[in-house]
Parts: C-alpha cells; structure tokens; sequence
C-alpha cells in the first residue's frame, strides 16, 4: 500500500504544486476567521473543482465547523480532506461477467484513448484473462498502427480494420472472432469524437448498436477516456458521451501531466460516474486502478 500512495504522490506533484498546493499553504494559518470561507472557496475554484462542486464543500465544511466547533485551520484542512474523500466513488474491479465483456472505449481525439486501450488490455491480461483488441478507428491509420505497435510490444492478440472502411464492420468482425475463440474481454477502440460535432456523435451510436448485433447485450461497459488535463472542458464532454452512448465510467489518462485534478470531484459530483482508472504516466503498469485515498491524499499533502 505504500508503494501505491508513493506512485501516486510522485505522479500528482504537478497537481499538488498547482492549485491545490495553495489550499494547503493557506491551511497554514492558525485560526479559521470570517474570511477564510471567501479565500478557500476561491482556492478550490482555481484548483478547477468548479463552481457548483465548490460551493457544496464550503457549505459542508460550514456546517461541520458549527456542528462540532472546529477552530483550527489543521481540523478544518482534515475535514476537507474526509469531504473531498466522500466525493469520489470508492474504487470497484470493472464487471466482467460476461463471456466475453465487450467494452467500448469513446473520448475525443487527443485523449490518449488508443493507447489506454492497449494498457487495459495488458492490465486485464495480467490478472488471467484472455484479451482481444479491436482497431475500430479506422478514419485514422495512424490510430489502427498505433494500437498494432502496442499489442505487438504487450503481446496481446488485435483485430484491424482497413483505413476508411467501416468502423461497425470491424467492431461486429472483432467480437465475433471472441465468441468464437472464448475471449474473456474484447476492448474496443472507437475513432475519436468531437463531442460537439452532431454527425460524428451519430457515428458513434452506430458503431454502439452495430456491437449488440453481435453480440446481444452488448458493450456491456462502455468507458469514456478524459484527458485530465482539459480541466472543466471534460465536464462538457463527459455530459455529450454519456447521453449519445450510456457511459458507465470514466478513465482520466494524462493526471501525471495535468494541474487540473480537481475536475475529478466534479465528475463525480454532475454525472454520477464512476472513475475505474487513472494514468499515472507513460509505461503500461502505470495505468492504475483509480484510488480515492492515494488521490485525495496526493494533492492536499505537501
């Protein structure tokens, strides 16, 4: 466990050192006074928490410290801590119950979806499950040879379409080669959407409804790929997904690169996903399962 919350401290010192670097600077002081609410809420809001989330935590904190008399800047700085904890959705093993779970993964271009496939797949790969990748970003050739070099390197089986031909094709191709071969998971790579483009939306739908023709019930999980450092601008795509394909989780790549994790709370908080992984940098095994306590305990501690 001590090695989890070091990975996890080394990986968010850009998050740390940012906004929420302040929040702890600030809790330095000895006594909470009349203007410390205006001064936190004003940090939180800079350490991209957003204003609605923002708002919540100082009414909460408010409360606690009339309820239980708290005084001091280090109990209401641990208060904040239990808050912020309680926000996040404690972390829960994906459910493969399916034989095979198809999982769809969406997100925008840019995410680092292509490549969080990929470190999925190893990752189910390791604890025994047999793996199929599916290449269904097939308007982008380097996306497809992308995902190729990756399970070349990881060593995990893939299905590719041509570029340009139909992403549904490849997507229907691919989860009835894992019926027939028994795959436990089958990951597949969607083309990366501009969530405020209407057509390429619809695209997507097809490519979701395509997969339950083959294989009915299926995507049994589908997973939106957030790139942490887009801040708030997450929020609005995360909201566009969620209504054009029933996401039922999120994955947060890049959080070793970004100042913005406070836009997790805000996930949380608006759309109710839950956060199953995070990137912690560059290597396959640092995708990690998403852990509240390494997380919130990352960015307050100095």
């Amino acid at each position: 466990m001590a090695d989890i919350f070091s990975k996890w401290k080394d990986s968010l010192d850009r998050t740390r050192k940012a906004g929420f670097g302040r929040i702890a600077t600030f809790f330095g002081a000895t006594e909470i006074k009349a203007d410390t609410w205006d001064e936190l809420e004003g940090l939180l809001i800079q350490a991209d928490l957003g204003v609605d989330t923002t708002l919540s935590v100082i009414e909460n904190l408010k409360k606690k410290v009339a309820d239980e008399g708290l005084t001091r800047s280090e109990e209401l700085m641990q208060a904040l801590k239990d808050d912020l904890m309680n926000r996040l959705t404690p972390a829960e093993p994906l459910p493969l119950e399916n034989d095979p779970t198809v999982i769809l993964l969406v997100g925008v271009n840019g995410s680092g979806k292509t490549t969080t496939a990929a470190k999925l797949g190893k990752l189910f790969s390791n604890d025994g499950k047999k793996v199929l990748l599916v290449a269904a970003d097939t308007y982008r050739a380097a996306a497809i040879d992308q995902l190729q070099v990756w399970a070349d390197r990881l060593n995990l089986p893939i299905i590719a379409g041509q570029p340009d031909s139909d992403p549904g094709a490849v997507a229907f191709d691919g989860i009835q080669s894992a019926l027939a071969r028994k795959y436990d998971v089958v990951l597949v790579d969607t083309a990366g959407r501009l969530h405020t483009r209407y057509n390429l939306m619809e695209e997507l739908k097809k490519v979701h409804r395509v997969v339950g023709k083959a294989m009915p019930g299926a995507p049994h999980i589908v997973l939106l790929v957030l790139d942490a450092t887009t801040g708030q601008n997450a929020l609005m795509q995360a909201k566009a997904f969620q209504q054009a394909v029933h996401v039922n989780g999120v994955i947060l790549s890049k959080l070793d690169s970004s100042a913005h994790g406070g836009m997790a709370f805000a996930i949380q908080q608006e759309l109710a996903l839950p956060i199953y992984y995070a990137g912690l940098g560059e290597k396959p095994e640092d995708l990690q399962p998403f852990n509240r306590e390494a997380f919130v305990d990352s960015i307050l501690n100095q």
